[in-house]
């Protein structure tokens, strides 16, 4: 499936909508670019021919109809997502199409999961935050490691990343998450979200070959958070980042990220190491790969596909490893990235 059907891509023109609807267009499917601006709208439509444009607003809901009409789906890649995911989630709802967004927002996710999961659930739509880098593929990972456990004392997802060079939205979605929690700390630990002034602690984490043990900011909080407790019985949820990776977010002289091959992907690498513990045992999930921006595209669009296709375990709001069977989802992402280990179980 593919062929004939249509995505309007919300934030087309951004730097991961450049790679959504690359991806789209790769996989079959007839994008529509959408966003604020019409000039980079047609700018886009011009170096990739055929996408129909219709520029949109999150303040006007006519518009937003508009952008959305005849369309089989919506992915929605425009920050701040505190901004645009309920606009947009409202207008997928009067279209009766599934929604999809890449926001990696902590609190932006908790206001979709809190205030659309009654009426999605009712209207029998699929709605899928987080179907990104952050909060998708560690939640996948999550999942595909739990296999048969239906619970779990803690789950860590450890992100190696050689790099990070972010994006301007990267920067302000950042900012608004911030200023939300008014410059708190975040964590997933007894069962809820709890905000805190703790400082980060540095840790050794035994990262797989080949990248090895290595110093990541322990309880760096990201969308996993809030994507894996959203459906797994797991009390104590952290996630933890590179040190490297979190120096260059930190610092405002970090560039974007730049084009490294014929496919506009840098040349920053990840592993992501997905462990989940019961007592004593411990099984892992480990995948990797490059560009975290780039590797966006097919996590979303896979979503997509396999909603239309009717390949989805619940109806509402839900997370990837709800929605989907996660360890199908994450082998067909192959040759986006690397499994290292699925499943994997180790007693101590």
């Amino acid at each position: 499936m593919g062929p004939g059907l249509t995505v309007t891509v919300f934030g087309a023109y951004g730097h991961t909508g450049r790679f959504v609807v690359a991806e789209l267009r790769k996989r079959g499917f007839l994008p529509i670019l959408s966003g604020r601006d019409a000039g980079k709208l047609r700018a886009l439509a011009a170096s990739t021919p055929g996408p129909e444009v219709r520029p949109a607003t999150v303040d006007d809901p006519v518009s937003l109809d508009h952008a959305l009409s005849g369309a089989d789906a919506v992915i929605n890649c425009a920050g701040p997502f505190a901004m645009t995911a309920a606009p947009l989630i409202e207008a997928a709802l009067r279209a009766g199409i599934p929604y999809v967004d890449v926001a990696a927002e902590i609190e932006a996710n908790v206001d979709t999961f809190t205030h659309f999961a009654d009426r999605a659930r009712a209207a029998g739509a699929v709605i899928v935050p987080a179907m990104a880098f952050y909060g998708g593929l560690g939640d996948l990972l999550v999942t595909a490691a739990m296999g048969d456990w239906t619970t779990a004392d803690t789950a860590d997802i450890a992100y190696g990343l050689s790099s990070w060079h972010p994006t301007p939205g990267t920067r302000t979605a950042g900012t608004v998450s911030r200023q939300r929690r008014g410059g708190r700390h975040v964590r997933y630990t007894n069962g809820r979200l709890e905000y805190h002034d703790d400082e980060p602690t540095l840790v050794k984490w035994p990262f797989p070959h080949p990248m090895g043990t290595s110093e990541v900011i322990g309880g760096f909080s990201m969308a996993d958070i809030v994507t894996v407790p959203s459906h797994l019985s797991i009390p104590e949820v952290r996630t933890h980042m590179a040190t490297e990776a979190a120096r260059d977010l930190a610092s405002p002289d970090t560039p974007a990220p730049t084009a490294a091959d014929e496919n506009g992907r840098s040349d920053q690498t990840f592993l992501v190491d997905a462990v989940v513990r019961s007592g004593r045992l411990e099984r892992r999930a480990v995948a990797g790969g490059r560009d975290i921006y780039a590797v966006t595209a097919p996590l979303a669009v896979e979503a997509v596909h396999r909603i239309l296709t009717g390949r989805t375990r619940t109806a509402g709001v839900t997370s990837a490893g709800a929605a989907f069977d996660a360890p199908d989802f994450l082998r067909a992402l192959s040759p986006h990235i690397s499994l290292e280990r699925l499943r994997g179980e180790t007693q101590d």
